[in-house]
């Protein structure tokens, strides 16, 4: 079973969704895949239901409305109003994802992304682990990041 079928089939037509939203994001302006599915374009895919996207705030509420009519599966959506994140817009890449092109920020963008959500109090403790997991993931991988990354992250990465 390939990635794709496996997510279909998890979601309940998830990557038929991922596609429109994907198309949606397209003609309503700029945008790029932050989070967990980013990630996976970096380093080796673990799974996630989510969407994490970053679009140009002006035409979120017209494109949420426009999902809202076309979306129908398990696959969560989820766009980012911080506005730290709109200039990751310029920086994005072309990756495939789920079998489509994709704009996803740059290596160091979704990073960043994961530091800022990894370094938020509010957020529940597994999400936290989540983003920091995400965060050695993606060290392993590309060392140089570790320079963006707060001194306790660093040393766990220096001992493993």
């Amino acid at each position: 079973m390939t990635a794709v079928e496996a997510y279909e089939l998890t979601t309940q037509g998830g990557s038929t969704d991922f596609a429109r939203l994907i198309a949606a994001c397209e003609s309503f302006g700029p945008y790029c895949l932050i989070g967990g599915l980013a990630v996976n374009c970096y380093v080796e895919p673990v799974y996630t239901l989510d969407a994490d996207l970053v679009v140009m705030a002006a035409s979120l509420t017209e494109l949420t409305a426009h999902l809202e009519a076309e979306a129908d599966s398990e696959l969560r959506i989820q766009f980012t109003t911080d506005e730290r994140y709109q200039v990751f817009l310029a920086r994005s890449v072309v990756a495939d994802v789920l079998g489509i092109q994709v704009k996803v920020a740059c290596k160091e963008d979704v990073a960043q992304g994961k530091l800022w959500a990894y370094g938020d109090p509010q957020c529940r403790l597994s999400k936290r682990k989540k983003d920091e997991l995400d965060l050695i993931r993606l060290a392993e991988v590309y060392p140089e990041l570790k320079s963006l990354y707060p001194g306790e992250l660093r040393e766990q990465l220096d001992r493993g």
